[in-house]
């Protein structure tokens, strides 16, 4: 089941189906699930793992090297985002994750718009630190994935990051970048509670 992305929950309420005797718990199945994840890897780390499922389901991806055995950077994107990326290549988001995982990396996360409306995830890069250099270094890998330089992207949505909107800016200087309406709504919000008292807010 975990091999085909079933929750844990899902996982324990089926065991609990098929024996009514059983007093398996969640933890259990959270062990178990981390014992099988870590058969499969075999003597790889994470990293190297990565990398190697990268190779097996034939993403497009490229990695910058800290020294000679530590990666810094890396960039993927799925085969089927990057024909979607070029067939819309419209509109864009990008989001800036800031050291929200346990690797303490910075996720920077790519979503396309199509015609209709709906969203892909178009790439992804896990970054060192949040530096120009390491976003120009990823939005240059997003770039390489446009098949025509004329057909790059058109309108560019971020929220306000003075770093991100700089390597935009160096990347796809003639893309118009729009600022996130919902972080923008945030951030007044956020300044008029301290403007505002709280018997008037």
């Amino acid at each position: 089941m975990t091999k085909s992305m079933v929750k844990l929950r899902n996982i324990l309420l089926t065991l609990n189906e098929h024996n009514v005797n059983s007093y398996t718990i969640i933890m259990q199945i959270y062990n178990a699930r981390n014992v099988y994840r870590s058969s499969i890897r075999g003597n790889n780390t994470e990293m190297q793992q990565l990398m190697k499922l990268h190779e097996w389901d034939q993403y497009i991806h490229w990695h910058r090297l800290k020294d000679e055995d530590v990666v810094r950077d890396i960039f993927w994107s799925h085969p089927n985002a990057v024909k979607l990326t070029n067939a819309c290549n419209l509109v864009f988001l990008i989001d800036n994750a800031y050291k929200t995982n346990r690797y303490k990396l910075t996720l920077l996360e790519i979503v396309g718009v199509s015609p209709t409306w709906m969203t892909f995830s178009a790439a992804f890069a896990y970054l060192e630190g949040e530096c120009l250099n390491n976003i120009f270094w990823a939005l240059q890998r997003f770039r390489g994935l446009f098949l025509r330089c004329d057909a790059l992207l058109e309108v560019i949505v971020i929220e306000k990051d003075i770093t991100l909107m700089n390597a935009v800016k160096i990347v796809f200087p003639k893309a118009t970048n729009l600022l996130c309406r919902f972080h923008i709504n945030k951030n007044v919000k956020t300044k008029c509670k301290t403007l505002v008292g709280k018997k008037n807010a």
